[in-house]
């Protein structure tokens, strides 16, 4: 057995474990993601970020500004970065455009993803465990997530763009994707392109709208649209990410906000005061018994994959050892004849 025996091993171990999924289409009306376009839009400069990345942005934990463009986490392990306005939104009808980038010199193995958000300004937002912000926060997060962790029946491929609007009561629970508490989510292959990567999120009339221009067309595609959601004035917007024992590059180069005057807006309830509404949604998934697997227990893919793979190459080299060691005691055995 020589070296070239043992690469085979090991390319085949490896060409056995890895398999790409075909995506799941989401359709919506297109109409509903008119973007830049909308005559009833306008930039508000005061809540947007864009190079030279100065203004009223907060900036934290692993986060590198670069002239072009702000680094959250470096394609290395154990990273969480992250950006925050620093002004609470007072409109009740917005949409954010986040020009982003996620790329990495890995081909299979890359995470963990990154996230919009529009939560409570009280919480702590420098560090946490769902993409680099705390978990059981107050408002809405938009999810970019390029790693799947599942241990069950997934009806998805990554990377995967999902919505999760929280009262401060619920945990996100990485094991499942956060498939138990999510309003909806659509597959979107954003990760290495060669090309600009865009995501809209639209929150007007008490609907929430995602859609992702990621293929180079200038035009919004839909992802998902979720009705009766309910967020409150006066959060704030951020972006964050975290790599965990996987890792990639996530950039940010802008976040443009939009004030959106409705063609037909709801009508008022008069007296309410928008600031003391409770982040709520009529809809969410259906959830999906967990299973307990050996990732509860802190394995992750990646270290099972390299204990088996070191295993392997344990079990080879003793193989060889012993093999050199019945031939001198064959030579041994010779000179006594």
């Amino acid at each position: 057995m020589n070296a070239n025996i043992l690469v085979f091993i090991i390319q085949a171990f490896v060409l056995c474990i890895f398999a790409h999924q075909s995506a799941n289409d989401i359709v919506v009306e297109q109409s509903e993601f008119a973007g830049d376009e909308n005559p009833t839009s306008f930039l508000k400069k005061e809540y947007s970020l864009s190079k030279p990345f100065q203004g009223h942005w907060d900036f934290g934990g692993s986060t590198v500004i670069a002239s072009d463009f702000i680094r959250l986490t470096p394609d290395s392990q154990s990273h969480r970065g992250a950006v925050w306005c620093k002004i609470p939104v007072r409109m009740r009808h917005w949409e954010v455009q986040m020009h982003f980038r996620v790329h990495g010199s890995t081909g299979n193995l890359f995470g963990d993803g990154m996230a919009f958000w529009y939560i409570d300004p009280a919480v702590s937002k420098f560090s946490g465990p769902v993409f680099g912000m705390q978990d059981k926060f107050r408002g809405l997060g938009v999810l970019l997530d390029t790693y799947s962790n599942h241990n069950g029946p997934h009806s998805h491929d990554h990377p995967y763009i999902s919505a999760m609007v929280n009262n401060g009561s619920l945990a996100y629970d990485h094991d499942r994707d956060g498939t138990h508490s999510q309003l909806d989510g659509c597959t979107a292959r954003f990760r290495n392109r060669d090309h600009d990567t865009l995501l809209s999120i639209r929150y007007v009339n008490n609907a929430l709208l995602v859609a992702t221009d990621i293929e180079n067309k200038q035009t919004w595609q839909p992802c998902f649209r979720v009705p009766n959601v309910k967020l409150p004035t006066h959060f704030v917007f951020g972006v964050s990410a975290m790599t965990g024992d996987l890792s990639d590059n996530h950039d940010l180069l802008s976040v443009k906000v939009y004030e959106i005057e409705p063609k037909e807006p709801l009508e008022d309830n008069m007296g309410v005061d928008y600031r003391t509404i409770e982040p709520s949604a009529d809809s969410a998934e259906p959830p999906r018994p967990h299973v307990d697997s050996q990732a509860d227990s802190g394995w992750s893919f990646l270290r099972i994959f390299l204990l088996v793979l070191f295993c392997a190459i344990g079990l080879v080299t003793l193989l060889v050892l012993g093999l050199v060691y019945h031939t001198s005691q064959q030579r041994k055995k010779k000179r006594f004849y």
